[in-house]
């Protein structure tokens, strides 16, 4: 004999909606995090990019940049790498260090990256993913 009714029943379709939900409580997290991550990478490259440029300059003049804009127009450092913005801390001629500052709330949870004219790149934990 054929069961009539067909179709599912209403504990079914809450059984599939709680595992979806579950599902999206740990996939969400993951993927902002990774995002996050990814826009980072864009900073810590322009950030080397200021390093770079600065060495360059420093191997032409003897001493270090102390104007961004200067490294901007000839060396192409970025004013801004997708949610970050490239700034110059503090310079001297003999040293210098470099900051990424986030300027997105989806990013400022992150925080800033910093570059010296020694390579130090802090914090570690967030250069290091």
């Amino acid at each position: 004999m054929k069961n009539p009714n067909k179709g599912i029943t209403l504990i079914e379709l809450l059984v599939v909606i709680v595992i979806v939900a579950i599902l999206a409580a740990i996939a969400i997290p993951v993927y902002t995090n990774y995002m996050q991550r990814a826009r980072r990478a864009d900073a810590k490259t322009a950030l080397e990019q200021l390093r770079a440029a600065q060495e360059m300059f420093r191997a032409e003049r003897g001493s270090y940049s102390t104007n961004l804009t200067q490294l901007r127009n000839t060396w192409g450092v970025p004013a801004v790498s997708g949610d970050y913005a490239i700034l110059m801390n503090s310079a001297t001629v003999t040293t210098f260090i470099g900051e990424a500052d986030p300027t997105t709330a989806r990013q400022i949870t992150d925080g800033s990256l910093f570059i010296d004219q020694d390579g130090v790149k802090t914090p570690a934990d967030k250069w290091a993913k």
